[in-house]
């Protein structure tokens, strides 16, 4: 008899994986497909064509089975993604233009009329300047003003996942948990914003070019014959709404618990909580739908995240990543070699990882890297990153522990970066707290197989299939030693270079950057 698997489909912003779980959420098989990320028509945009993602979806399932994998034993698909990665589609479901990807740094000044009233009514309950970002901000805005003839062929605006889930079923179709960007998306009440809410004047989007939002657990649809043969599968199979890989990678991680918190090291680093109530970790970030009933994951984040760790094997890996190919090992293992050849601190080498323009509304922010001296190497600059990223996720914990009013006790590390022993170590100094490995780092995967589990009936509960399907790996404990020295660090340095640097940062845009 063959053993039932859920098929998790992963897309991600550096890879596509197809992943296969049993009902103990041990992973059974993984094909990952590395992607080109985006491609840039003009400096700050970042573009992927979706029936890209769509054919790496497709490769990713068949080198299952090329590798002896059994398709027949796939008793459920779930699809979890990148977030914010908009998408545009005609009347007959094809692309109008290529997907605007979520690092995409694209703004319009061209705007959706909204009335007077309503800006007002926002700016007295302390949101107007959030406002004012995401309708800058807003893919469907800058379409709408920008490209008028691609907007007037847009019958669906969808996001990466519910462009998969219609490819997949047919069905215009997405999870309430998989919406995160700037769309009428009432996050408090995890739904459509009403017909009377202000959104709708905010963005040029409307209803009727929005997907059927269901809970997590319920069906998208069933496997269509184009799909199946495709991914090669038998058609009918059914597809369960999951979601975001952040919400996803929460419940792969073992957490509903809000005094413990899931830091993910991915090309995004995050650091998360579940909550039963509503609240904001910024101001300026909503608390986004959790995969749980009645929750929302709040959050924190350095936009740029573990990318700078590929980054830094891109431009400085080369020996590790040529030693690693002959030795068979992951990069990895060989960079935490690395991080070993220098002391807690650096040496006096503090980065600041704001490498991305677009930080938070209002904020004028760049990367930095202060303390060089002819001591310093590449090994420094490595443990560098390592720890610029820990203390900015520390500061987001800070924020989350101060707006939550509750304490953070734990830690859980997933995504890829969670792979390195010396970057949860220094996690562990930095923030002065346990720090545990889920039994694997494919959480977000493993979150969607949990979701889907549910609606398969496999289990009453998201909570019952987690106490089955999670589990606690390795855990790393904070050295004193080493502990204090971050302390001090975290204190009377990191913490003080934004507002020491934000006026050269505002001098470099109008110099460098005068059109912005």
């Amino acid at each position: 008899m063959i053993e039932p698997m859920i098929l998790a489909i992963d897309n991600g912003t550096q890879s596509v994986r197809a992943l296969l779980f049993d009902d103990r959420g041990d992973m059974r098989a993984c094909e990952q497909i590395n992607i080109e990320p985006w491609f840039a028509q003009k400096p700050g945009w970042a573009e992927q064509h979706p029936e890209y993602y769509w054919e790496k979806v497709g490769e990713a399932c068949r080198g299952l089975w090329r590798d002896g994998h059994k398709p027949e034993s796939v008793a459920g698909i779930a699809v979890t993604t990148q977030r914010a990665t908009q998408i545009c589609l005609d009347a007959d479901g094809k692309p109008v233009r290529p997907a605007i990807t979520w690092v995409d740094e694209r703004r319009t000044d061209i705007l959706p009329p909204m009335p007077w009233y309503w800006r007002l009514a926002v700016a007295l309950i302390g949101k107007g300047a959030a406002l004012d970002h995401a309708r800058h901000e807003a893919e469907c805005n800058w379409v709408a003003a920008h490209e008028p003839d691609n907007w007037a062929k847009t019958a669906r605006f969808v996001q990466l996942s519910g462009y998969l889930n219609f490819q997949l079923t047919g069905n215009y179709r997405d999870s309430v948990a998989s919406q995160v960007g700037y769309i009428p998306f009432d996050y408090k009440a995890q739904r459509w914003a009403s017909p009377a809410s202000w959104r709708w004047h905010a963005f040029a989007v409307r209803r009727h070019q929005l997907p059927e939002l269901v809970d997590p657990g319920q069906s998208i649809g069933d496997l269509l014959p184009s799909a199946a043969e495709h991914l090669g599968l038998k058609s009918g199979v059914p597809v369960i709404a999951a979601g975001a890989d952040k919400a996803c990678e929460l419940i792969g991680s073992g957490l509903i618990d809000e005094h413990i918190a899931c830091l993910s090291y991915g090309t995004r680093a995050t650091i998360n909580v579940n909550s039963r109530h509503y609240f904001e970790a910024t101001g300026t970030m909503p608390a986004y739908p959790s995969v749980m009933p009645h929750s929302y994951n709040v959050e924190a984040a350095v936009p740029r995240g573990f990318w700078m760790v590929s980054w830094f094997k891109r431009e400085f890996g080369h020996e590790e990543r040529h030693r690693a190919e002959e030795e068979g090992v992951a990069p990895e293992k060989l960079l935490d070699e690395l991080v070993r050849t220098v002391p807690p601190g650096s040496e006096g080498l503090i980065l600041q990882p704001y490498w991305g323009r677009d930080v938070a509304p209002g904020l004028e922010a760049r990367g930095a890297i202060i303390g060089f001296s002819d001591t310093h190497t590449r090994a420094h600059l490595y443990r560098s990153i390592l720890e610029g990223l820990a203390y900015a996720l520390r500061e987001g914990k800070e924020c989350i522990e101060q707006r939550g009013s509750h304490a953070i006790e734990k830690l859980r590390v997933s995504g890829g970066g969670s792979q390195s022993d010396a970057a949860l170590q220094i996690t562990a100094d930095v923030f002065g707290l346990p720090v545990e490995r889920p039994h694997t780092y494919e959480t977000s995967g493993l979150g969607a197989a949990i979701i889907a589990a549910v609606g398969l009936g496999w289990f009453s509960s998201i909570q019952q299939a987690m106490e089955q399907m999670t589990r606690q790996g390795d855990v790393f404990m904070p050295n004193a030693e080493a502990q204090a020295m971050y302390e001090s660090l975290y204190k009377n340095v990191y913490g003080k270079l934004y507002s020491r640097l934000a006026p050269l940062y505002s001098s470099i845009r109008r110099v460098v950057f005068p059109s912005d």
